[in-house]
């Protein structure tokens, strides 16, 4: 796993056969002392390796006896930091890959025993709890942010999708009171006009209109930011948004023959910044504007920009090797290309990437 290293200080000491090592790096906004002490040879068997984790505050994180990867530590490093708090995921499934991903780079240095999951609000909230920390990683499903038809969290395809434009209270309620809030929107809205409802699903005298996408992907962003403005405390909770993530679908995008995909792409996209037509900047100039007005009202939202270094890898898609929730046609089977999956991620993958960027604010700050 690449991290940002800051210079170290590297000690050395020798006596007779023993020699021992002492390193010294800034890593993510932690000091990382590890000490190798060696007897006879210098061969790893011989050697043991301890380490030490302290916050810029000298506060001791971590200390660790044995071959305790950096990778190990980080993440304890990370749990640590969380202790007590919530970080919540908001959004489609696209911050959901990211979620699983953050479950999984904790979960291997936790025992069976100290972590759960369980999902509460009729599915739409997955939490999983790492129990001696009391720390929650958490996903909420909300595909639009704001409410829509689209907000079960397994029945969610439907042919005319509408969103609720200025309500969102059904969802925040789950989510305002976390100390770290991770969002995402975009997927769904991929479509030159949307379905708008003002009033409530079901009430007769509810008003739907057609509206421009662009037009409201911003009343929906407006509704968000609003609530945050009013309902989040600005003490306790940092709020992360996550950038568009690129999609694959069209192999002519990178010279590649027209009509393929990125079913059996196997290495990255050489040409620095290769921009593919599924990532649209104007939705990503709507949400800067809309992070820049919370800004100088005193609220800031740190964007995740993960866009570019994801565009590159057309290879990082599950393709045909997902879960099929229908079976698959004659006229499919013959033809893989047809049923690649080219916007999802595998793991591990691509979403790892967006939580180091993710875990790097969470130290430095």
């Amino acid at each position: 796993m690449p991290l940002v290293i800051l210079p170290s200080h590297h000690l050395l000491l020798h006596h007779h056969h023993h020699h021992q090592s002492v390193t010294s790096s800034l890593v993510s906004g932690f000091l990382i002392t590890n000490l190798i002490h060696c007897t006879k040879s210098s061969n790893a068997a011989s050697c043991q390796i301890s380490w030490l984790v302290r916050s810029l505050e000298e506060k001791t994180l971590v200390t660790r006896i044995g071959d305790g990867s950096l990778t190990t530590v980080i993440f304890q490093a990370l749990l640590e930091r969380l202790r007590n708090k919530r970080l919540v995921f908001v959004g489609d499934s696209l911050v959901r890959g990211q979620w699983v991903s953050m479950v999984c780079l904790v979960d291997s240095i936790l025992p069976k025993t100290l972590k759960s999951m369980h999902s509460t609000a009729n599915a739409s909230l997955n939490i999983f709890k790492a129990k001696e920390y009391n720390a929650s990683i958490e996903h909420y499903w909300s595909p639009l942010l704001v409410e829509s038809n689209s907000d079960d969290p397994v029945n969610h395809k439907v042919v005319e999708r509408t969103v609720r434009v200025k309500a969102i209270e059904k969802h925040a309620k789950y989510w305002t009171d976390a100390d770290f809030l991770v969002f995402n929107t975009y997927l769904w809205w991929r479509r030159p006009v949307m379905n708008v409802l003002w009033g409530s699903f079901g009430d007769p005298d509810g008003v739907y209109k057609g509206v421009e996408m662009l037009r409201v992907y911003e009343m929906a962003l407006r509704t968000w930011s609003d609530w945050l403005e009013v309902h989040v405390n600005r003490n306790k909770t940092r709020l992360f948004f996550v950038s568009m993530s690129p999609t694959h679908e069209r192999a002519e995008e990178w010279g590649a023959g027209k009509g393929n995909n990125c079913y059996s792409e196997t290495d990255m996209i050489a040409e620095e910044g290769y921009w593919g037509k599924g990532s649209d900047p104007k939705m990503m100039r709507v949400v800067e504007n809309v992070l820049d007005d919370l800004k100088e009202i005193g609220l800031n939202v740190q964007m995740l920009n993960i866009t570019q270094l994801s565009e590159y890898r057309k290879e990082g898609h599950p393709s045909i090797y997902r879960k099929q929730w229908n079976s698959l046609t004659q006229e499919q089977i013959a033809n893989p290309k047809s049923y690649a999956d080219c916007i999802h991620w595998c793991l591990p993958g691509v979403p790892d990437v967006w939580n180091e960027l993710l875990y790097a604010f969470i130290f430095y700050q």
